[in-house]
């Protein structure tokens, strides 16, 4: 049933003493399919750039009128101020994330440009509303008041994040430089978009024949064979991982390895160029020494001193455990190969020797272990563990509207009440994201109709399945599945009153997703549903035990390598110098030699051309690490009460993944360990203790 929007939005700003304002707002076509009541799913199917345009239109029209009547207010409260101001933006930021997910989505082109334009637009007014003077006078002017005093801890620190937002928004500039960093937040939002498009629409394939393809799983070969025989691969995350790991010759890996590499780097690396450029004048512009130093301030980290500590602190704690994993990986090229251990070893060589060593030493196939991992068992045993261990139920949304036939829907629920809805969008396609995210698509809050639940979605690009074959995954690919369905378990589980309270802090969310790899790691869980897809066979015990054995192989190598990211990222926006030249290329060659490990770098190549993290993501690289210690020590818990203990999930769930930001993260980390956290357990996890 559609819910009809009335013409004439009520809205009660005014204290008792003063009159009431009414915000006139065209209504919504009440066949447009964002036109929905309390908690119904939008009608996606029936979504397209008409729809999309109108329905943000209305919702920013709803938002600038709000904002027009809280800076008329008289005397602040927090009802006539900050709980309006929540309100725009929970819809605002449906509207825009919608518009963005259909634009990473949709088949359809029309539908695509309208998203991106849309969520620029959406994007452009928040940048606007954050750093509107006018309004901050009444946010200021409520937070010197008796009425803020009052406030329970809670209700005073969305208050302060608000007021600390709109710091961050330029709202002190002067009006001349505020006209500059809305400019620059425009310019940057529409080249980190060129951005995506150039990395997701670009074409290059690579064509095997049938020698080049030795090693290759017969299942992946029989995905990407043509007609003449041959095969065509594109390169993207869910090809990359066969062909590095099998590709017996190395002439394919590396010529695999530079085309995946080069992604859209012709246009991008100008971009990329633009995109720092633009970043530093920002922080610049806010008072700070680089974009990094602005960036943080809201982070747990607060500064880049101690993310570099950090970072540099990790380095040396892993760097003997790295040189040893390149001695075993050249002890491995000797022995299959003939090749020194006296030359060096080459970038496309790593995830290949790696995983003969794995298969010859500690006896573990991943394309046989595969066989085990059909997707759709994988998933219904992931749904029945995040179910049993947080007391929840999912129920499938049948004949759901979707944005494309594979998209499946459902809704969670708590003791009968429903707390969320999730879409699983789950294999690849022509113009879609082709890497792997969980999607916020709605935040949830307390409204004066009930409480609006969280809507999320799941984007990945798993290998199809074919006529033969079911879709199967990597015992490394179920690791991201269960990762990233941890993000759709955080968006579930919020239960806050305000929608800006919904986020965690950006270099702790990952935590909440990588503390549920843990549990694959479990024979108990794992053979529940690890069954092999044509003989049912569970995955026997002593395959797994050689998977625990093997699990650390590299794993020295591993963390220098994301290290290797995270120096990166921070040297782009923390070291950026506009005096100097900045070539992009020359400074993954100057980390290589900082790190004193090996030439990661392959000439040619440009990976800085398709990395979505220094796009869209700046300054985060290293909250991977940052939160992955977090994940180790509360997973200790789970580890001492049982990986299937409700009461310690629900415990978890109602601490850490409903908290948002409405707690602090350290105290509520704290709450839940029962003692202040260390990092004992992420050396341990990395066998470096």
């Amino acid at each position: 049933m559609k819910k009809i929007v009335l013409p004439i939005l009520l809205v009660s700003l005014m204290s008792c003493s003063e009159k009431e304002t009414k915000i006139v707002v065209p209504e919504l076509a009440k066949d447009n399919p964002f036109n929905v009541a309390l908690n119904e799913p939008f009608d996606y199917a029936n979504a397209n750039g008409d729809a999309i345009a109108d329905y943000v239109n209305h919702e920013m029209d709803k938002a600038k009128a709000t904002v027009d009547a809280i800076k008329n207010v008289n005397t602040p409260t927090l009802k006539n101020t900050f709980l309006p101001l929540d309100a725009i933006f929970n819809k605002l930021s449906q509207a825009g994330s919608n518009s963005f997910m259909l634009y990473w989505t949709s088949t359809d082109s029309i539908t695509r440009a309208k998203g991106i334009e849309y969520s620029q637009k959406v994007d452009a007014l928040s940048t606007e509303i954050m750093s509107d003077k006018a309004l901050f006078d009444k946010f200021t002017a409520f937070a010197a008041s008796e009425e803020y005093k009052g406030l329970n801890e809670r209700r005073k620190r969305f208050v302060d994040d608000i007021i600390d937002s709109f710091k961050q928004s330029g709202v002190n500039l002067s009006e001349e430089d505020l006209k500059t960093f809305k400019e620059l937040k425009a310019e940057i939002t529409d080249l980190t978009s060129q951005y995506s498009t150039n990395m997701n629409t670009s074409g290059d394939k690579i064509t095997l024949t049938e020698a080049q393809a030795d090693g290759l799983p017969e299942s992946f070969k029989d995905t990407y064979r043509t007609e003449k025989g041959t095969y065509k691969i594109l390169p993207m995350p869910s090809t990359r991982g066969p062909i590095m790991n099998n590709a017996t010759d190395a002439d394919v890996r590396k010529q695999f390895q530079i085309l995946y590499a080069n992604r859209g780097a012709d246009k991008n690396i100008e971009i990329l160029q633009h995109l720092v450029e633009k970043r530093y004048e920002i922080g610049q512009l806010m008072g700070h020494e680089s974009y990094a130093e602005y960036n943080l301030v809201p982070k747990m980290a607060k500064n880049p001193e101690t993310v570099w500590t950090f970072i540099n602190d990790l380095v040396a704690e892993s760097k003997e455990k790295a040189i040893q994993d390149i001695d075993v990986l050249k002890e491995a090229r000797q022995s299959l190969d003939g090749i020194s251990k006296d030359k060096d070893l080459n970038a496309w060589d790593i995830a290949y020797y790696n995983n003969q060593i794995l298969k010859t030493k500690y006896k573990v196939d991943s394309e046989k272990i595969r066989e085990y991992l059909p997707i759709d068992a994988c998933l219904a045993g992931m749904f029945e563990l995040y179910q049993e261990l947080l007391g929840l139920e999912f129920k499938a949304l049948e004949n759901a509207s979707v944005w494309h036939e594979d998209v499946q829907a459902y809704e969670v629920f708590e003791n009968g009440t429903l707390k969320g809805r999730f879409y699983l969008d789950l294999f690849p396609r022509p113009n879609k994201e082709s890497w792997f995210y969980a999607v916020p698509l709605s935040p949830g809050k307390q409204t004066e109709e009930g409480y609006e639940v969280p809507v999320a979605m799941l984007l990945g690009n798993f290998t199809r399945g074919t006529d033969e074959l079911p879709s199967m995954i990597t015992h490394n690919e179920l690791s991201t599945l269960f990762h990233e369905f941890g993000h759709i378990m955080d968006k579930m589980s919020y239960e806050g009153e305000y929608s800006m309270q919904s986020d965690t802090k950006r270099d702790f969310v990952e935590a909440m997703s990588q503390i549920f790899e843990n549990w694959i790691w479990d024979y108990d869980i794992l053979s529940s549903f690890a069954k092999h897809y044509e003989t049912g066979e569970v995955l026997p015990k002593e395959v797994f035990d050689n998977m625990v054995n093997a699990k650390n192989v590299s794993s020295g190598l591993s963390a220098q390598r994301s290290l290797r990211s995270c120096i990166y990222d921070m040297n782009l926006y923390d070291k950026y110098d506009p005096d100097t030249t900045l070539d992009t290329d020359q400074l993954w060659r100057d980390i290589d030699k900082q790190l004193g490990i090996m030439d990661w770098y392959i000439e040619g190549t440009h990976p800085q051309g398709s990395w979505i993290h220094i796009n869209t993501h700046p300054v985060y690289y290293y909250g991977y690490l940052w939160s992955e210690v977090y994940a180790q020590d509360m997973f200790t818990v789970f580890e001492k009460n049982g990986l299937r203990d409700q009461d310690t999930g629900v415990n978890y769930r109602k601490l850490i993944l409903a908290n948002g930001s409405q707690r602090d993260v350290d105290e509520a980390v704290e709450a839940f360990l029962g003692r202040p956290m260390n990092n004992k357990a992420y050396i341990k996890s990395l066998g470096l203790e």
